[in-house]
């Protein structure tokens, strides 16, 4: 069994590297900033940040985005595989042994790295089978705040939640992690599908979860993304869900939308899915279309957003059920490829068992292309009343559901006009910068209260005679 982490550039130790941004203005816009809120010096970090990796990465580009047309300095602070960022938002890389992209991890490690560390632990992990890049993002992090500390009014993590975050708190920093949706979902799912002699490596890979609880609960501030992860972390990290506010992610209704010219097929389904990963699902909606072309519709066909591995449990699966000429893979596309993609499909179908927001449905919604999801996890939240939702893990289901809107194009142009609506009321990036700009300023004004005390604390005990 393996883990599928997408190839990108072999980048070996250096020191960060800053790349200031490209264009003059910071503000976008006068009226973006909340009337007396003054803009802030944000570091948004991220292990791993280019868009392809998955949800991380287009987490990383349109909230420093959304923050940067909110009227704040954003510097993205990322390991490899880097992030594609808006122009005014500066990049600072902080290098691995990026090992996934190297042609053989064992040979990558050179003797100038073993005076590393950071290099050699991350090295030996992948050796034996670990994950170790949020650790260690954590410790080049940190070493990068101690130079640099004074350069930022706070800290926000992108789910690495690294021991290194404990120790920018400690510098004075004021830090706050998202956390999309705790991996133990992820974990107990890939170890119910491996086979037994793979269950070992599924167990050491996911070995970074440890690392996770202890700052999940450590932390100061975490927000999420959803109700149904504030219900999760609050169950696997053992955080209260009053101490994890919920931060709804945006979409780009302006990126994602409609393209006049482009027409539908009506034979063509879309989906977002990495080709393996148990918990996006696809195994159960590759038997829904086996099922629908073996009965009432044979030219049914199968775009998926994704990967696939040679030899992996998915390719297994399409030979079984005869799909290889039927189900299609793309991956390492453009923006806009993608949004071209969407807008050729009659239906896109998100049939994952657990999403904690699910980024795909919503700028499929976003596209006016009418959305099948799943229930599984925040997903009824996206979707809501604007599309056709099954129960997660039911093949029958989603083959029921795919006939009858393939049978209604009434129906579809109902659903697709409602989920553009949905997507634009509900799930905007701008909004999203908004009430984090409050929960920013509320972090910083409470670690200047805190200071405020201290100091008259530390006065009443020198004005008393009692030792400081």
């Amino acid at each position: 069994m393996s883990i599928h982490i997408p190839e990108t550039k072999l980048h070996h130790d250096r020191p960060a590297r800053h790349h200031p941004p490209t264009a003059a203005p910071l503000c976008a816009t006068a009226t973006d900033m909340p009337s007396g809120i003054a803009p802030l010096r944000i570091a948004l970090l991220g292990y791993r940040s280019h868009p392809h990796v998955g949800g991380q990465g287009i987490y990383v580009k349109y909230l420093s985005k959304a923050l940067v047309d909110a009227g704040h300095a954003v510097t993205v602070i990322s390991g490899p595989p880097y992030p594609d960022l808006d122009p005014r938002v500066k990049l600072v890389e902080l290098p691995s042994l990026d090992l996934f992209a190297a042609k053989s991890h064992v040979l990558a490690l050179r003797w100038r790295h073993l005076k590393s560390f950071t290099d050699t632990f991350e090295w030996f992990s992948m050796l034996t089978g670990g994950f170790s890049e949020p650790y260690t993002f954590g410790r080049r992090a940190t070493k990068y705040f101690r130079k640099h500390a004074g350069e930022y009014d706070i800290v926000h993590d992108n789910q690495s939640l690294c021991y290194g975050l404990l120790e920018i708190e400690k510098l004075g920093i004021p830090v706050v992690a998202t956390v999309h949706h705790p991996i133990t979902r992820d974990y107990r799912l890939a170890l119910a599908a491996a086979r037994w002699r793979d269950k070992p490596l599924v167990a050491r890979w996911h070995s970074f979860l440890h690392m996770q609880k202890k700052v999940a609960r450590k932390l100061k501030h975490v927000v999420t993304v959803s109700e149904q992860s504030q219900q999760d972390i609050a169950e696997a990290f053992h955080r209260p869900a009053e101490r994890t506010p919920i931060m709804y992610n945006g979409i780009d209704t302006d990126t994602f939308h409609r393209i006049p010219g482009i027409a539908r097929e009506d034979k063509l389904l879309i989906t977002t899915a990495s080709a393996d990963q148990p918990l996006k699902g696809l195994r159960y909606l590759l038997k829904a279309v086996a099922k629908l072309r073996a009965a009432a519709h044979p030219e049914l066909r199968l775009l998926v957003i994704g990967k696939l591995k040679q030899g992996g449990s998915t390719a297994r699966l399409l030979k079984r059920l005869k799909l290889q000429d039927a189900v299609s893979f793309v991956s390492g596309i453009s923006t806009e490829a993608l949004v071209e993609h969407y807008n050729r499909a009659c239906l896109a179908v998100t049939p994952s068992l657990y999403e904690g927001f699910g980024l795909p449905a919503g700028e499929a919604m976003a596209c006016e292309t009418p959305v099948i999801s799943s229930d599984g996890g925040a997903l009824p939240e996206v979707v809501g009343d604007a599309g056709y939702l099954v129960r997660a893990g039911d093949s029958e289901a989603l083959a029921r559901a795919i006939d009858e809107l393939l049978a209604d194009e009434q129906q579809r142009n109902n659903m697709a006009a409602a989920g553009r609506a949905r997507i634009v009321a509900q799930f905007s990036w701008r909004e999203k910068a908004r009430r984090l700009t409050h929960y920013y300023h509320s972090i910083i004004g409470e670690a200047s209260n805190s200071d405020v005390l201290d100091d008259a604390m530390l006065a009443d005990e020198v004005e008393s005679g009692s030792p400081a």
